[in-house]
């Protein structure tokens, strides 16, 4: 019999709001980090995404999904194809199945050469959308990987990253579209900062209808300091972090994490305005303190 549909799947059918947080695991062999995490986070999100290896070398995302789903919160694993070719891959994937992780976002992954472990070989062996396409198709073709199918009755949910903000648009959307029509069934976006772009995308997302064949969930960054801010615009081109933003962290000293909740909570609330929007991710960058706080304004949401 066929496991039944996961929470984070069963959200997505109802038509609800979705709220989530992301998380990094810990740079180290510490698993009651994690945890802790799930202890803190419980009740206040649907799900929490497992980043892997985003910004550092850190604990396996699978393991620390894993973790979370045996504090019984509802995991996201992310999927990088940086650093696996697609057996690694598809094997990772029934292991964290196995493991009671059966929500999947599927990643390219930023290139290692913008992180710390620059001198990392990548492998790119396959990208994101023909990850999705694969995990989708195990059970009835899997010759990708060599075989003619992969044996397993569980049913999982399989997501997709996007970037607003990338250039040029016309050529982006139809990327996006094909990660849709491949299998994913809820999309992620790159931190908003800047919201006349991003009106200006969701306009083409709702005129071409990939709202209504995917649930689309804003990422909310928040910035604690001006001094990460400033480094993340100049470290990232993309998503772009407006001047505007930058200034009001950096002008008032001392004051800028609270300059940077406040910023957090003022683009959710105009983005709670979007029609077909259908939720937030929290980014939990070191302050998860700054995180609950945002979180804890949304729990009307959470149904």
């Amino acid at each position: 019999m066929q496991q039944d549909k996961t929470n984070l799947q069963k959200r997505i059918e109802s038509g609800k709001t979705l709220v989530t947080a992301e998380i990094a695991p810990p740079r180290s062999t510490d698993g009651q980090a994690v945890r802790a995490v799930a202890k803190r986070f419980s009740g206040k999100v649907h799900a929490i995404g497992v980043s892997d290896n985003k910004d550092s070398i850190t604990m396996s995302a699978v393991a620390a999904a894993s973790i979370l789903a045996a504090e019984n919160v509802e995991p996201i694993l992310h999927m990088a194809t940086r650093d696996r070719n697609r057996a690694a891959l598809v094997s990772d994937f029934l292991g964290a199945c196995a493991l009671g992780v059966r929500n999947v976002l599927c990643t390219s992954g930023t290139h290692q050469t913008l992180l710390p472990f620059r001198a990392a070989k990548n492998v790119f062996d396959i990208d994101a959308t023909v990850l999705i396409q694969t995990l989708h198709d195990l059970k009835k073709n899997a010759k990708i990987v060599g075989e003619k199918n992969i044996d397993g009755d569980v049913s999982y949910c399989l997501g997709a990253v996007v970037s607003p903000y990338a250039d040029p648009m016309d050529l982006q959307l139809p990327r996006l579209a094909q990660k849709i029509f491949v299998g994913a069934q809820f999309v992620v976006t790159h931190p908003v900062f800047d919201l006349e772009r991003f009106n200006a995308w969701w306009k083409e997302v709702t005129n071409r209808g990939l709202h209504e064949k995917a649930a689309f969930i804003a990422g909310i960054k928040i910035f604690t300091d001006a001094a990460a801010a400033k480094a993340f615009s100049e470290k990232r081109p993309l998503p772009m972090v407006p001047d505007a933003m930058l200034a009001r962290l950096g002008l008032k000293s001392g004051a800028s994490r609270g300059e940077g909740i406040k910023i957090a909570l003022e683009t959710i609330e105009k983005l709670s305005s979007i029609n077909g929007l259908r939720g937030f991710q929290v980014e939990v960058d070191g302050d998860a303190d700054a995180a609950i706080e945002v979180l804890d304004t949304l729990k009307s949401k959470l149904g």
